[in-house]
C-alpha cells in the first residue's frame, strides 16, 4: 500500500463506517472475519490507514463514503424498530419513505413505545449515541399504573435488578398523579431491552404509556406521530459537538 504521509488518511474501521456499512465496532468485526480488502489485499487490523486513493472492498464489493443523512422520526405504537421481522410484524420502514431504507436507528424503541428515533447512515454517530460507556441520556415521558412513591424513585436511582446479574438505573421525577396513574419523566443512560417497563414492573407499577422525548441534545418537540424531519447542518453539528464533549465512562 502506498505511503499516507502526504495524504488525508483515516483508520480503516472509520472509513468503513463512513460508507454506511455499520458502526466502527461492526467494521472491526468485518475486518477480523477477513472479508475486507484494501488494494486487493486482505486487511488484518482495524488500525490500517486508508485514503480516497485506496480501493476498499467488503465481501468483494468496492465501497465508497456516502452522503450522510440525519433524520428524527416520531415512532407510533404498533411498529417494531427493525428493517424486517420474521414474524411479519409492521416495522418503522413500513411508514418511512423507501429512500430511508439505508438509514439505521440509533437505539430502539419496543413495539408499544412511541417517540423519538434518530436515524442515519453515519455509523460513527450511531456508535457514539449508543455505546454503553458514552452514557448519552435518553429522556422519556412515562405513565404508570398506581401511585409511584418517592421511595420508588430512590430505588430507580440506586439500581434495580431486572434479571440475575443485570442492574438497571434511572433518574426519575414525578410530574402528576391523576385517575389512578402516575406521570413521570425518566432519564436513562443505559439501553437494556424494555428497561423502563421492567423497572416499573419490579416496583408494582406497570407501564401504561411510554414515549421518548429526547436523545442527547435532540428533542422530539412538536413533530407529529408517524412523521419525520431532517436535521439541518446546524442541528447535526450541534449533536456532534455535544457528543464530543461527553467524557467516556471508564
Amino acid at each position: 500500500m502506498q505511503s499516507k504521509n502526504n495524504l488525508n488518511s483515516i483508520r480503516l474501521n472509520k472509513y468503513i463506517a463512513s460508507c454506511g456499512i455499520g458502526s466502527r465496532r461492526e467494521a472491526d468485526d468485518l475486518i477480523k472475519s477477513g472479508v475486507v480488502e484494501v488494494n486487493d489485499r486482505v486487511a488484518v487490523t482495524p488500525g490500517v490507514s486508508v485514503t480516497e486513493k485506496d480501493t476498499v472492498k467488503v465481501r468483494g464489493k468496492v465501497i465508497k463514503p456516502e452522503q450522510k443523512d440525519y433524520i428524527i422520526f416520531n415512532k407510533p405504537g404498533g411498529y417494531i424498530t427493525s428493517g424486517k421481522d420474521e414474524k411479519g410484524r409492521k416495522t418503522i420502514y413500513d411508514i418511512l419513505p423507501d429512500k430511508f431504507r439505508n438509514l439505521k436507528p440509533a437505539g430502539r424503541l419496543d413495539k408499544d413505545s412511541t417517540g423519538l428515533l434518530i436515524l442515519t447512515n453515519d455509523g460513527d454517530l450511531i456508535q457514539q449515541l449508543t455505546h454503553p460507556k458514552k452514557m448519552v441520556p435518553k429522556i422519556y415521558r412515562v405513565i404508570a399504573e398506581g401511585k409511584v412513591k418517592e421511595q420508588d424513585l430512590l430505588k430507580f436511582k440506586r439500581g434495580i435488578e431486572i434479571e440475575k446479574g443485570k442492574i438497571a438505573y434511572a433518574e426519575a421525577v414525578i410530574l402528576d398523579y391523576a385517575n389512578s396513574v402516575t406521570t413521570l419523566e425518566m432519564v436513562l443512560y443505559q439501553g437494556y431491552n424494555r428497561q423502563i417497563r421492567r423497572m416499573l414492573e419490579k416496583t408494582g407499577h406497570p407501564v401504561v404509556a411510554l414515549k421518548r422525548i429526547a436523545h442527547g441534545c435532540i428533542e422530539l418537540g412538536s413533530l407529529d406521530k408517524g412523521k419525520f424531519k431532517y436535521l439541518n447542518k446546524k442541528e447535526t453539528q450541534n449533536l456532534k459537538n455535544y457528543l464530543n464533549k461527553i467524557k467516556t465512562a471508564k
